[in-house]
């Protein structure tokens, strides 16, 4: 029996064939849309292409070579598709994600290589999957808020749908029209119903949980030339309704602004520069279905103009993670992030060769590629395989860089400062979504990738099925997310906004300057006047290269004002082995905890001391390299040796350090340090060099309302004066100060000499 749907096609064939006839010339409104297959990731002029180029394009040759073993040894080991019962990381949930990826690439070998044995492998994969889905209950997993079928929650659900979406294009001729209205009306149609009608709660939103379902709606709906499922994939359900107020699992609210869909997916979470709200590891895992499915709607619905929606944003994005990246390539961990993520993961290779085919094709792009040693096997791999060929591929220059948050990049920001093998990331954004953390104007510190000052990142291990399913930890609202899990200024033992998602989304940090037009001097400046009620926090941070220090150094400047006496405390998470210290600890026999709240019940105090001095000084060694700490202290102040790992009886978090600076009982205050990377210990020749510090004193010469001006005299002698402005800080503005009977003019925001 002829489907309606078909039936519609028929009718609407004729009338084109009869107006043709009559009339050459004659317009229709009607979008119809290109029904030629494959047409997603890959096109049939695209297939011809890399046909045309086989064995002539190393890189993409390599990568061919190694998805046809892979996918072969697949085919050797038959096909499963058991009945899901785990979460993340258990048996069922990790065959079933595996099918997905193994159905993808079985798809584009068979359109590269025209060998039937991959389009037999997929079809007979896809009716296993349609014979079980017709009667598959929810999955037994009742953890997320919104339960998949596959899969524990709709997100697996979403990522299966993006990937198999584009096998079932890649084999869409090779079907015949029953098997094609079988696999629709009962496994493709219902999934897609169910990620979107059905749980509303997991599509109606602005997240990256949406971005998934949006894309895998979508994508779907392309092959099918569902127009249904194409306008509720890029605008969301029509006439829904949701609870604004009702929380998810994550703590994130619900149908923001009461805006959903993929186009808005794209307008809230990025700012104009590219930074995506939730951070540098949720861009990455959003950035496979954002350019994926837009590659789709670039070849199927051209009109739609995708790649220049919001100013051209989603390509802009990927050279803005690239920079949120250290070194090593590996993402800064800003909010929920997880250590060792990097460009090298297979959504990057996604990212760069789409962003190199369809962008201005940056030959820095190509560098990375290369790096990646491998390419997609589609029309965007060609195109970064033949640039790589023709020897057009040139470094990737990461650079000092401010980066905007908000859709309307008026939101704060995330600035990275850069000199030599040096590397500042100073985070004064807003809450970043439900996977924001509680640390305005917090920093963390790399020296040629390695940290020198970390960010804890998530609490989670991800896909071990044994850790929680895979999951969230509870830790990670009770220590990870926490003002004292970072390295910035907590008062009163109270996190940021309370600790609460619903107060801090409010609000975000403001920039009060960046300078790094002088390549010695970068420097970053920002305010924090909503974090604690009564209190402002303005953060300057530079990093310096000087002639007199072997390395850059880092000067931080936190000067807090308020409306009344608080106790404040100021972490330091360094990692490596305690050297030295100039002054005199005590260490308990007994460990006790910090306090019982707020992250301190997982802190233990390992160390305590009185400051001696008018500068307190730690070195340290890691990874064969010396760093040393100075702060600027007073008699009052007290030290604290901590250590992570109480009230944490499954050992769910990382044993490491902190030097805590508290200083109780005081209104308005300022705290000043630097870190300076110098010398080398080498286990093999057992010789330590320069593993002293080039810091004699630090010192505060003047803190006013409009200015602050610290001194920092080497051991040498020689001294150099830095002052910021604190209020008037445009590059135009005209500054004169006197400090010590000595005049200062200068044009800036800041001073050094």
């Amino acid at each position: 029996m002829i489907s309606f749907k078909h039936y519609q096609i028929i009718l609407l064939t004729l009338f084109l064939v009869f107006t043709s006839c009559k009339d050459t010339t004659v317009q229709t409104d009607l979008k119809v849309l290109d029904t030629q297959h494959p047409s997603l990731i890959l096109t049939k002029q695209g297939v011809k292409d890399i046909r045309a180029q086989l064995g002539n394009i190393p890189i993409f040759d390599k990568t061919l070579e190694n998805v046809k073993a892979e996918i072969d040894a697949e085919i050797e080991l038959g096909i499963e598709t058991p009945i899901p019962v785990d979460y993340s990381g258990g048996y069922t949930h990790v065959r079933h994600k595996r099918n997905m990826v193994v159905l993808q690439k079985a798809g584009v070998l068979y359109q590269i290589l025209d060998d039937e044995k991959y389009a037999k492998y997929v079809k007979d994969m896809l009716m296993q999957y349609e014979e079980m889905y017709k009667t598959l209950p929810l999955h037994p997993k009742t953890r997320s808020y919104a339960r998949g079928k596959l899969f524990w929650q709709c997100l697996n659900d979403s990522n299966w749908l993006v990937y198999v979406s584009q096998a079932y294009d890649c084999v869409y001729n090779y079907l015949s029209e029953e098997e094609r209205n079988t696999l629709e009306t009962n496994l493709f149609r219902p999934f897609a119903d169910h990620i979107s009608i059905n749980s509303p709660q997991f599509y109606q939103r602005v997240h990256n949980h949406s971005t998934w379902g949006n894309a895998a709606v979508g994508m779907i709906g392309l092959v099918m030339n569902d127009q249904e499922l194409i306008e509720r994939a890029l605008y969301g359900i029509k006439d829904v309704g949701l609870d604004k107020t009702a929380k998810d699992d994550d703590g994130g609210f619900l149908n923001k602004n009461g805006k959903a869909g993929f186009l808005a997916n794209i307008e809230e979470p990025f700012s104009p520069d590219g930074y995506y709200n939730e951070g540098p590891y949720y861009q990455r895992y959003a950035m496979y279905p954002f350019l994926i499915f837009a590659e789709g709607l670039h070849n199927v619905k051209p009109e739609l103009k995708i790649f220049e929606y919001k100013e051209g944003v989603l390509l802009k994005s990927i050279n803005t993670l690239l920079n949120l990246s250290d070194a090593d390539g590996e993402f800064f961990t800003l909010n929920d992030g997880q250590k060792g993520m990097s460009y090298y993961n297979n959504a990057l290779v996604t990212a760069v060769d789409i962003s190199y085919h369809f962008g201005a094709q940056d030959p820095g792009l190509l560098s990375i590629a290369s790096a990646q040693d491998r390419v997609l096997l589609d029309n965007s791999g060609l195109a970064v395989a033949l640039g790589i060929k023709n020897d057009k591929a040139r470094p990737f220059n990461k650079k000092s860089i401010n980066l905007s948050d908000g859709s309307n990049g008026k939101q704060g920001g995330v600035a990275v400062l850069r000199n030599k093998d040096i590397e500042l990331v100073f985070k004064y954004t807003a809450q970043g979504s439900s996977h924001g953390h509680y640390d305005k104007l917090s920093y963390s510190l790399y020296e040629n990738g390695e940290e020198i000052l970390q960010d804890y990142g998530l609490s989670r291990f991800v896909n071990i099925e044994q850790k929680g399913g895979g999951n969230y930890l509870k830790e990670n609202k009770t220590w990870a997310k926490q003002t004292i899990a970072h390295n910035t200024v907590i008062q009163n033992e109270t996190s940021h906004f309370n600790g609460k998602y619903e107060i801090g989304s409010q609000y975000h940090s403001v920039l009060n300057y960046f300078s790094t037009e002088n390549d010695n001097v970068q420097v970053v400046s920002a305010k924090e006047n909503n974090a604690y009620p009564g209190t402002e926090m303005l953060r300057t941070m530079a990093i310096i290269k000087d002639e007199d220090f072997e390395k850059p150094y880092m000067l931080d400047i936190m000067k807090v004002t308020s409306n009344k006496a608080n106790k404040y405390d100021f972490p330091y998470y360094f990692l490596g082995q305690v050297i030295q210290t100039n002054f005199i600890y005590k260490t308990p026999n007994t460990l006790n905890t910090l306090g019982n709240k707020n992250g301190y019940q997982h802190l233990y105090v390992e160390g305590i001391a009185k400051a001696l001095n008018e500068n307190s000084k730690l070195l340290w060694l890691n990874k064969g390299k010396f760093y040393t700490l100075t702060s600027v202290t007073n008699s009052e102040d007290e030290l604290m040796f901590t250590r992570i790992g109480a009230n944490d009886p499954e050992f769910n978090l990382r044993r490491e350090a902190a030097i805590m600076l508290r200083r109780k009982n005081t209104k308005n205050t300022l705290f000043v340090s630097t870190i300076e990377a110098h010398g080398a210990y080498s286990p093999v020749t057992e010789s330590a060099v320069n593993s002293n510090s080039s810091i004699k004193e630090l010192n505060i010469v003047l803190d006013t309302e409009d200015y602050t001006a610290i001194e920092i005299v080497n051991v040498n002698g020689n001294t150099k004066l830095f002052i910021t402005a604190n209020i008037n800080t445009s590059k135009e503005a005209k500054h004169t100060l006197k400090i010590n009977d000595k005049n200062y003019e200068w044009s800036d925001s800041y001073y050094f000499k």
